[in-house]
């Protein structure tokens, strides 16, 4: 009997029944919810946010790692689980729940204060209110400390402008949290999209994330009061350390859609003859098949490896690299070898890999670029700084 591409490595002991048991349920749900209509909202370019957010509230996977307000409180290893499950579905599904979770929620429980963090978290836990993270701008995207959004001082507010470009959830979010320029350094907001002078822009003629909220924000002359700061950061380790936690569930999310790939090229490859055959027979099939096989598993291993650091002594910002890099690169190859493996029917909605290939595209890019990310793995080598 054929055995799945993860069992042949025997993981289970890497995670504990609780992590698993969380994982299967957010599989079940992405099964049954997500997958038959997936394809339909990636074509359209349309996907029901608002209903599927407070579906991820009930599963409780909205800031599932955080602890108090409702959250989880789980270990890291469950969240990258989910993380797994949920790209195994759609990059864009899995980035609606990170930018909830561990961009916007992480930003007002790590930096908040106990008032902030009881205004907006709890209803942030359930999905009945959506968050949003500005910090990419259209010129400031690698180099996030020439952002040109500022916020200043008028009497006891602070007055906004600017504008933020690649903005998950950004149409559809009830908050967001934006950093801004100040003379005091960078500095993070908390914004309600209610507020005067806020525009969100939808995104459209999108060929990757199709099933997922982007837009553009813009920020006219936006009148915040004094308590809608964040106290407890200043400059770039702010929002640098919510893109870690992100990135965190990208190094799991991505095997998720390669895993998705995979399991689909071995079922069609064993069920497609060609010459009196499966296509599953031949060497080079078979060939293609292992290879992609040896480096899921070891982006796997890698992923429960970085899990298990960050549930114990903690993990840094270059090994978050290691993850992120090494797993969306290895994902992306493996999507476009799958897509060889089904030959025409592989550029159909037919079949996910078409999907997974295109998003995985903006995963490669999106919480830091394969450059950025190999230049910082190269400064931990050297000492020595290469992004200028």
């Amino acid at each position: 009997m054929p055995t799945g591409p993860l069992e042949l490595f025997a993981l289970n002991h890497h995670s504990s029944s609780e992590d698993r048991a969380m994982a299967a349920v957010v599989k079940e749900y992405v099964d049954s919810n997500i997958k038959p209509h997936v394809a339909d909202w990636f074509e359209k370019g349309e996907v029901p946010a608002r209903e599927l957010i407070r579906d991820f509230g009930s599963l409780g996977v909205l800031g599932m790692h955080l602890h108090g307000y409702g959250c989880a409180g789980t270990t890291a290893t469950a969240y990258g689980l989910a993380a797994l499950e949920l790209e195994a579905g759609d990059s864009g599904i899995r980035s609606m729940v990170s930018v909830q979770g561990s961009l916007a929620m992480f930003a007002i429980y790590e930096f908040g204060t106990p008032e902030q963090k009881q205004a907006w978290l709890p209803g942030m836990a359930t999905g009945e209110i959506i968050g949003c993270f500005g910090l990419t701008e259209a010129d400031f995207g690698s180099n996030p400390a020439g952002m040109l959004t500022n916020a200043k001082r008028e009497g006891q507010d602070w007055i906004l402008n600017g504008s933020k470009m690649w903005i998950t959830n950004g149409s559809v979010a009830d908050v967001a949290v934006v950093w801004a320029q100040t003379s005091d350094g960078i500095r993070g907001f908390i914004v309600p999209t209610n507020s005067p002078g806020f525009v969100a822009n939808t995104i459209h003629k999108k060929m990757s994330l199709r099933a997922s909220v982007t837009s553009e924000l813009v920020f006219t002359d936006v009148r915040l009061p004094a308590d809608s700061m964040l106290p407890e950061v200043k400059g770039l380790r702010g929002p640098l350390s919510c893109l870690n936690e992100a990135r965190f569930g990208i190094a799991f999310g991505a095997l998720g859609a390669a895993r998705d790939c995979l399991e689909t090229a071995i079922d069609y490859s064993i069920n497609r003859v060609q010459f009196d055959r499966p296509i599953a027979g031949y060497q080079l099939t078979q060939k293609k098949l292992a290879d992609m096989t040896l480096e899921l598993g070891k982006g796997m291993l890698l992923a429960l490896h970085l899990s298990h650091l960050k549930d114990t002594v903690g993990v840094t910002p270059e090994q978050i690299s290691l993850g992120k890099l090494n797993n969306a690169r290895e994902a992306l190859k493996i999507a476009r070898e799958c897509r060889s493996i089904l030959g025409g029917n592989g550029i159909t909605l037919e079949y996910p890999i078409i999907r997974h290939m295109n998003n995985l595209e903006s995963v490669f890019t999106y919480e830091g670029t394969n450059e950025m990310h190999t230049l910082v793995i190269g400064h931990a080598l050297t000492g020595l700084a290469a992004f200028k």
